[in-house]
């Protein structure tokens, strides 16, 4: 199986909601079937900024700049993206939509209680706890995007069935041979 035309997947969501686990589920599918991909992580672009970039709306929006900026290289090198990103504010969504080449939008959604039980780096402790005041879903709502190309249950599904579901959708439209 080969990439028919090049995709960059984008994967929004709120905070562990399973965003990034998806996302390296399907990569690996991806090179088992020789699938060129690169994965790139909001918190991965957030920590190369390091303690130059805070969680306010115009550093989370240069995260996703950079993201894009990323991702447009990648498909320029014949590789395909998938990116995994809280994008939660519609600036974000908006840049992503009209800067981004050949994206597809995959929204995962998770309820903000079932990412708190999930909560693998302690954030929603920590902002139950008052020493993070900036967590979407949290300390403000985290808001569905409007009519994304695919919509994954990660309360219901497992990131495999999940990683599946965006295989087939590929597939479906002529991404995938």
């Amino acid at each position: 199986m080969a990439s028919e035309k090049l995709f960059a997947l984008w994967l929004m969501g709120p905070t562990s909601s399973g965003k990034t686990t998806i996302a390296k589920t399907l990569c690996g599918l991806l090179q088992e079937k020789n699938i060129p991909v690169m994965h790139y992580d909001g918190d991965e672009i957030r920590n190369l900024f390091g303690s130059n970039l805070g969680f306010e709306r115009e550093d989370r929006l240069k995260v996703v700049k950079a993201l894009v900026y990323f991702s447009n290289k990648m498909l320029k090198s014949g590789i395909n993206a998938v990116v995994s990103a809280l994008t939660a504010n519609s600036d974000a969504r908006r840049y992503v939509a009209e800067n981004l080449h050949n994206i597809i939008r995959c929204y995962v959604k998770c309820s903000i209680e079932v990412c708190a039980q999930r909560d693998p780096k302690g954030l929603y402790k920590m902002a139950q706890q008052g020493s993070i005041g900036t967590l979407i879903g949290f300390n403000s709502e985290y808001l569905p995007p409007d009519n994304p190309d695919i919509t994954l249950d990660a309360e219901k599904y497992s990131p495999d069935i999940n990683a599946e579901t965006i295989i087939k959708y590929l597939s479906r439209r002529g991404y995938l041979k």
